[in-house]
């Protein structure tokens, strides 16, 4: 196997491994369940040398459900126009047991800050506090879900011989979270609390870690569960990389690996 095919696969995996957001139903928005998950199968369908993030997982969600023999994929990616202007994208149309489903796709990371917002679908925001949880809550439920009963998509879709009135809507939400550090034995209700995949840690707080390994990942590999066989840094060399990061507010990513072979999953954040 190619290394670049090696690393697609671990990417592939550890999306499999991360656990929807919450459990069945949030208001108005219901998860994709009731299919099969099997976290060692291998992705197969080909893709471009370089897609952001989300195209990538998109790609993996449409692997992982064309595994399922309950599920069919009609449409990927439809494009919504009024004329020439692109009013808005269908992620998904499927059948699942032969019920047409319109299906969003969303994978996030989110912090937990109870400075910002009331509630705690609002206090979990994006690494560099630039979105939230609760921001994609009221678009799905505003812009993307409304987007189905759009004349132009009512329009679209005929040409697949589909009903609006006839499609299930649906979300596959998931998410990696990550408390603060002093946080992590705290339960939160609202959302499902085995998407807590590590930790974040403010700069004056990494002297606490001044014995440790570390790695910086690539922002696809963000999706990676941590593993031995990569290049550790240590503090001295973390700490002078860490600065390019910090200066530019940008929050990154990296694997903590402690003295007793521990590893951990952790941001830094700038602010």
């Amino acid at each position: 196997m190619h290394f670049k095919n090696k690393e697609i696969q671990l990417q592939y995996q550890g999306y499999l491994q991360t656990k929807p957001l919450w459990i069945n139903t949030l208001d108005k928005l219901i998860q994709l369940t009731d299919y099969q998950y099997d976290y060692e199968s291998l992705f197969k369908l080909k893709i471009d040398s370089n897609p952001r993030l989300g195209k990538l997982v998109e790609q993996f969600v449409f692997n992982e459900l064309n595994e399922n023999e309950n599920i069919g994929i009609i449409t990927e990616n439809l494009q919504i126009q009024n004329d020439k202007i692109t009013v808005g994208e269908i992620d998904c149309i499927l059948l699942q047991n032969d019920i047409p489903h319109h299906l969003e796709i969303i994978y996030k990371f989110y912090l937990y800050d109870s400075s910002v917002g009331n509630s705690e679908i609002e206090h979990w925001i994006g690494p560099n506090r630039n979105d939230s949880f609760y921001q994609k809550y009221e678009k799905l439920i505003h812009k993307q879900l409304p987007l189905l009963y759009n004349e132009k998509t009512i329009e679209t879709l005929k040409k697949y011989n589909l009903n609006v009135k006839d499609i299930h809507q649906k979300v596959l939400f998931k998410a990696q979270l990550f408390p603060h550090l002093n946080d992590l034995k705290k339960d939160f209700p609202v959302i499902n609390n085995e998407c807590i995949e590590g930790f974040y840690i403010y700069e004056k707080e990494l002297n606490l870690f001044e014995d440790c390994k570390f790695f910086i990942p690539t922002k696809h590999n963000w999706l990676v569960k941590p593993h031995y066989n990569v290049d550790w840094l240590s503090y001295k060399d973390f700490r002078e990389k860490l600065v390019l990061f910090l200066n530019k507010k940008s929050s990154p990513l990296f694997w903590l690996k402690k003295n007793n072979g521990e590893l951990y999953k952790v941001f830094i954040v700038w602010w």
